[in-house]
């Protein structure tokens, strides 16, 4: 029997029970402000949330969203993926992300995208590396005062 299994949460409480593996990605988040968004972000911006479980345990979370643009044309976002800090180098985000690149797949998107901030070497290592991702832009932020 396969101990890891991936579920989509859904329930306000399935994705309670995710926030703190979420947290060690999302630190500038509290409890309410990730519930209210991930909540906002389902009702308005198709965003789908899916945990990784090892015995039960979440040991990795990805929140994605379907997307059309010109450049990429139908695609996935990766808008978030972390394994649990404790539990890494298991395999466990390479398993949850490849599940993301089967989702888009069954669903007609043509690839998968995803930034990464630029403190996260051990981050881009994985992506290039483990799953063949490629630099292909930078990616700007301006905030509005």
């Amino acid at each position: 029997m396969d101990v890891l299994t991936i579920k989509e949460l859904r329930s306000q409480t399935e994705i309670l029970k995710a926030f703190p593996v979420m947290k060690q990605l999302r630190t500038h988040l509290n409890e309410e402000t990730y519930l209210d968004l991930v909540l906002e972000a389902k009702e308005k911006d198709r965003y789908k949330m899916f945990a990784l479980l090892d015995r039960g345990e979440i040991v990795a979370v990805t929140g994605f969203k379907p997307m059309i643009t010109l450049y990429y044309g139908r695609f996935v976002w990766v808008c978030d993926l972390v394994a649990d800090t404790t539990k890494r180098s298991k395999g466990y985000g390479e398993k949850l992300l490849t599940y993301v690149h089967e989702w888009a797949k069954e669903n007609n998107y043509k690839s998968v995208a995803l930034s990464s901030g630029l403190q996260r070497t051990d981050a881009h290592r994985f992506y290039e590396n483990k799953m063949d991702y490629a630099k292909v832009s930078y990616v700007f932020k301006a905030s509005l005062k």
